[in-house]
């Protein structure tokens, strides 16, 4: 590879990682043409980019991204290594292990994801695990939605009790009324006495 190559190469790994927020770095080793394009195939479904790289070539490239220090992630830049770029956190993961379930490779060198870095294979179930954006928005608006759930229960039951209870208060006021326009009428019974006493 010419010096020229080099530097187009180093630049389309930058243009890769530029704005990435999931980096996975596997090792393919082991699989053959067929197996490894029903991989890159299976990546394409799931919007994950595949790239095999040289490990001198990617270490250059991350060196040269500002904001992120890769460097947690060079030692295991050694073989074969594919950099795979995805939107969600486990995808790379999962796409890993299900393809294991058939093969003993692909296998996962480290990984850079939600800011934090992951060396070695042993990571693989806990990348696995990591809730998606959209898996943690929605149990987060699954939380937030509970307790106003439980608010707007409350204030309708408050609110029927209350109506509950002014039916109850107003519903002995309504029957003293008569008890009391009872005694009124004997008065006027006895103010007509009156006069024909006289």
């Amino acid at each position: 590879m010419t010096k020229d190559q080099k530097v187009v190469a180093i630049q389309e790994i930058k243009d890769l990682l530029q704005d990435a927020k999931v980096v996975y770095v596997a090792d393919l080793d082991g699989l053959n043409a067929a197996k490894s394009s029903d991989f890159r195939r299976q990546a394409f479904k799931q919007n994950i980019k595949v790239k095999v790289v040289k490990n001198t070539l990617l270490q250059k490239a991350m060196e040269q991204i500002d904001g992120v220090d890769f460097s947690e992630m060079f030692e295991t830049f050694k073989g074969n290594s594919a950099l795979m770029i995805a939107e969600t956190a486990n995808a790379p993961a999962k796409l890993i292990k299900d393809f294991r379930k058939k093969e003993e490779k692909p296998a996962l060198k480290s990984a850079f994801v939600q800011e934090t870095f992951y060396v070695g294979d042993n990571n693989l179930d806990a990348l696995v695990s990591i809730k998606s954006r959209e898996e943690m928005i929605g149990e987060i608006i699954g939380l937030l939605q509970s307790p106003i759930q439980r608010v707007v229960s409350a204030l309708q039951n408050k609110s029927e009790a209350v109506e509950a209870t002014t039916e109850e208060v107003a519903a002995p006021a309504v029957e003293e009324t008569p008890a009391e326009a009872a005694p009124e009428a004997p008065a006027a019974e006895s103010t007509e006495e009156t006069p024909s006493a006289e």
